[in-house]
Parts: structure tokens; C-alpha cells; sequence
């Protein structure tokens, strides 16, 4: 199995704190790495015996961090993986600066979302996550906050493959803080489940295909960001704080295949300013002419570094025709870039590498310097070069 089909199943198995499971994903190609996300901690010697409580990062900025929920039908579009479901159907977390002291605390996941993710990975009952723990943990965010006045950028964010949208919560928040409308989409058939309009939860179809073709899955994702985009800013129908969006400024991130997914959609969309790519292996890897927009690559040093084995980052170096930077995090893993590293060392288990704390920092720090540089015209010295303060952060090539 290669690695990019096996590093998603340990993004899931993180999150819930599991000992066993299968799926996919995109880091690397080659290098290897291992299966479950507690090869190096047998279950019954290591499961937590507490109750779970998860709790992300508070936001950093000025803003607190709104929250809503909306879902979005593609009438023109048939669900790629499951036609016979019907149209497209999207669930779609917004967050957006909002007052502080203002909203209700939004739970992490629905319910069935939580149970979809421990069904499939077998999450055993010693380690204290349940659909409850898992559902529940604090986001910093609230639901039917007060928003901020005003015209904000928008930045779209697509998870792992296998990882429901919730996994960059921390991010979301985050750059909601910071004075961004961000929209999480989730990807109905593509993950552990996503709570739709009529109430049911997905399941993911395409996890367990060993033929998947995953230049079809960003091109689906591509059109997913696109169909978004459109409800959010062609009128105020599709959610009812739209006039919060400054539709001329819009960028995207993602995490792995999220990633892959950022760059694709910015080939196919040019309204998409600027671009970020977390950790993914490009699936294709743009071609010259292609993006002569704004793009950050932030990954591992282990699998990403100039001159490493994964070929797609040196190709799409080169044919990145924009304002670009290409970032690298030492000792940091795959998962230091969404919440599941910290989620799964607060559920007790061991984690590797850069803590996940410090992982968080880094990646919220960067991502959200690189849209005030290219979405708000806002000059961020933390992108000029090497930082005392981030020597984890390495510039390449």
C-alpha cells in the first residue's frame, strides 16, 4: 500500500484515539510510515482510563469566532460518488468575526458525526471517547454570535480525505478571529460522515476504493468550492450573513488532500486569489501557466523539503508563476496541521515530533499571515524570511 493511501486512516485513528482501522490519504509517497496511529502503543497498555475532554486552542485575534451551520443542495450536479442519492448535497460550517460575550458554545460534531468516526475505526470503550466526549469538545466558537460590521475576506478549507470537516476547526476559528469569513466544507461520501439537511449522516463511500482515482477526487472537491462560492456570493439566500463576504477577496487551504484540492480549485476558479497547501501530495501537479496567483506550500521537513523524495512539490515549485512560498516545519508530522495531533494527546495517548500545541501555533501563524499578505494587502514580516521566534520553520529551496 502506498503511503499516500494509508496516512488518513492515522489522521481518523488520531482524532478518536483508536487502535485499529484502515483508509487514505496524502503526505508523502513514498517514505514509509506506520499503519495505525498507536503502532508504538499497544492498546490495552496505553488506553486512557479517564473520560476524554477535548478542548482546541482560543482564537488569537481581536475577534471572537461565530458560528453556523448551513446546507447547500447542487441542483445542476449529481453526487459524484453516490448518483443514485440524488443532487449534491454539501454541509457547510460557517465562522466569522463576530462580538465577543455574544452567541452560545458550538459543539465540535453532531452526534452521528462523532459516532460515524468511532464506528469506523472501532474505537474501544476504555478510551474514554464517545460520540458525547467527542461531540463536546470546546471549539471557541458560538453559535448565533453577533457579527462584526463590515466586508471580510472569505478563505474556503478542505480536510484530509477520510477527515470530516470539523479537523481545521482550530484553524477556522482562528482566522475568523483575525477578521475572515472562513467556510469548512465538508465532502459528502469522502469522510467518516458529514450530518446532512434531511438529518442522516453520510458514510465514506470512497474510503475503502483501491482504485480510487484521486485526481477525481480534486476535481470533485473543485467543484464543490465553486458551487459554495456561488451560493455565498451571488446573493444572501444561501446563508443569511453572506453580506458579511467581500466577494472580491477569496482564498482557499486544506490539509492533505484538502491541499491538493486548493490547488486544483485555483486552476478551475480564478476568483480563488491565493491558495495553501498543507501537507498534500498534489494530485496532478499544476503545470506551468496554470497558477500565477499567491500559493504557500507548508509541509514536513521529513517530506517536503527541496530535494526530498516527494517530486509533486518540486514540479509545482517550478510552475508556480505567482507570489509563492514553500515552508517547511521540522519535526512536525502530518497531523500538526489540523487539530487531530492535539486531540489525540489530550485523549492520553503518546504523540511524536513537534508537539501538537506548538503545531497548531505554527500553522495558524503562517496560514494566516499569507492571506493578510495577499488577501488584505497587509505586510507580514513573518514571511520574509527565517524567524527567531518559529526556528522550527524552515524556508525553501
Amino acid at each position: 500500500m502506498k503511503r499516500n493511501r494509508r496516512i488518513s486512516a492515522v489522521a481518523a485513528l488520531a482524532l478518536a484515539a483508536l487502535v485499529t482501522g484502515t483508509g487514505t490519504g496524502f503526505a508523502a509517497t513514498s517514505t514509509p510510515v506506520a499503519t495505525h496511529a498507536f503502532d508504538t502503543a499497544p492498546a490495552a497498555a496505553t488506553a486512557p482510563t479517564r473520560s476524554f475532554h477535548g478542548t482546541l486552542p482560543a482564537p488569537t485575534g481581536p475577534y471572537a469566532a461565530g458560528n453556523e451551520v448551513i446546507h447547500l443542495t447542487d441542483a445542476s450536479r449529481p453526487d459524484p460518488w453516490v448518483p443514485t442519492s440524488g443532487p449534491r448535497q454539501l454541509t457547510v460550517t460557517m465562522v466569522y468575526p463576530a462580538v465577543p460575550g455574544t452567541g452560545t458554545p458550538a459543539p465540535y460534531m453532531t452526534l452521528a458525526e462523532a459516532a460515524g468516526i468511532l464506528q469506523r475505526q472501532k474505537t474501544p470503550a476504555s478510551s474514554g471517547v464517545t460520540p458525547q466526549t467527542l461531540s463536546s469538545v470546546t471549539t471557541h466558537a458560538f453559535d448565533g454570535a453577533r457579527p462584526q460590521k463590515g466586508k471580510h475576506p472569505l478563505v474556503v478549507l478542505s480536510a484530509a480525505h477520510e477527515n470530516p470537516r470539523m479537523t481545521l476547526t482550530a484553524l477556522a476559528t482562528d482566522l475568523a478571529s483575525h477578521g475572515y469569513v472562513v467556510a469548512l466544507v465538508g465532502h459528502t461520501y469522502e469522510d467518516s460522515g458529514e450530518t446532512l439537511a434531511n438529518g442522516q449522516t453520510s458514510s465514506c463511500v470512497i474510503c475503502d476504493d483501491p482504485a480510487l482515482d484521486f485526481d477525481s477526487v480534486t476535481a470533485s472537491r473543485a467543484l464543490d468550492v465553486s458551487f459554495v462560492i456561488d451560493q455565498l456570493t451571488h446573493g444572501n439566500t444561501a446563508w443569511r450573513l453572506a453580506h458579511l463576504i467581500d466577494k472580491h477577496e477569496i482564498g482557499m487551504a486544506g490539509h492533505s488532500i484538502g491541499g491538493a484540492a486548493a490547488a486544483t480549485t485555483m486552476i478551475a476558479d480564478p476568483r480563488v486569489l491565493a491558495g495553501v497547501n498543507m501537507d498534500g501530495t498534489f494530485h496532478p501537479t499544476p503545470m506551468p501557466g496554470q497558477i500565477n496567483r499567491p500559493f504557500l506550500m507548508l509541509g514536513t521537513a521529513e517530506n517536503h523539503s527541496a530535494g526530498g523524495h516527494n517530486t509533486t512539490w518540486e514540479q509545482a515549485w517550478a510552475a508556480l508563476g505567482g507570489y509563492k512560498e514553500w515552508l517547511t516545519v521540522t519535526d512536525a508530522d502530518h497531523f500538526n496541521f489540523s487539530d487531530l495531533d492535539l486531540l489525540k494527546k489530550q485523549a492520553g495517548f503518546p504523540t511524536q515530533g513537534l508537539s501538537p500545541e506548538r503545531g497548531l501555533v505554527i500553522t495558524r501563524e503562517y496560514v494566516t499571515a499569507f492571506f493578510d499578505q495577499t488577501l488584505k494587502g497587509i505586510h507580514r514580516p513573518l514571511l520574509d524570511g527565517p524567524s527567531p521566534n518559529n526556528p522550527e520553520v524552515l524556508f525553501q529551496p
